[in-house]
């Protein structure tokens, strides 16, 4: 059987985002558990804002179909979001909005009908961005994403991790790692 093949990324671009270290933890986990990770770092992929016109008249953009094709080469998703208003990045959505566009004779949401996916989040503010989760729970259920229902919220993020970017909290370290982890069993299982 193949290795399950992970994508791995966070709904920010910032240098010292606290989501990006959790998909780090995250994805050491899935590698653990036998998978091919690729980490994504969506900063290498600028995509204009989703507009249906400018889409017919120029196309996809070549970005949005190189991160597109990242999703179809992959079989299951790990994805931390950090919170904005108490709800998803405008990145994020952007991002799953460009990558549902479908190509001449392919079949709807090909990218992500299928997929496995574990949500996570860090915050500065109490609830760790759980309310964000909670969005992008329910974007990707609609488009035909298993999304497993553990998650993680990483609340107080500022304090929450360590010079080397693991986790203080050794328990919160094995939860996350346990995301990628569960996210690479399940792409076995359902290939097998």
């Amino acid at each position: 059987m193949p290795k399950p093949r992970i994508l791995a990324f966070a709904g920010s671009t910032r240098k010292e985002s606290f989501n990006v270290r959790l998909i780090h933890i995250a994805a050491e986990g899935a590698r653990s558990a036998g998978a091919d990770v690729t980490l994504l770092n969506l900063s290498d992929y600028p995509l204009p804002l989703f507009d249906q016109d400018l889409e017919q008249e120029q196309g996809m953009p070549e970005n949005a179909a190189k991160v597109k094709q990242l999703f179809l080469d992959h079989d299951g998703l790990l994805i931390a979001s950090p919170e904005y208003n108490s709800s998803i990045t405008p990145l994020l959505k952007n991002t799953i909005d460009w990558v549902s566009r479908p190509a001449e004779g392919e079949s709807p949401l090909a990218a992500y009908r299928g997929k496995v996916a574990a949500l996570m989040a860090a915050s500065p503010g109490g609830l760790g961005g759980l309310r964000g989760l909670v969005h992008v729970r329910s974007i990707l259920s609609s488009i035909g994403v298993i999304v497993l229902p553990d998650q993680i919220a990483v609340s107080r993020a500022f304090e929450a991790f360590d010079d080397e970017g693991q986790l203080k909290d050794n328990k919160q370290q094995v939860r996350v790692q346990g995301l990628g982890e569960s996210v690479a069993r399940t792409v076995s299982k359902l290939a097998s």
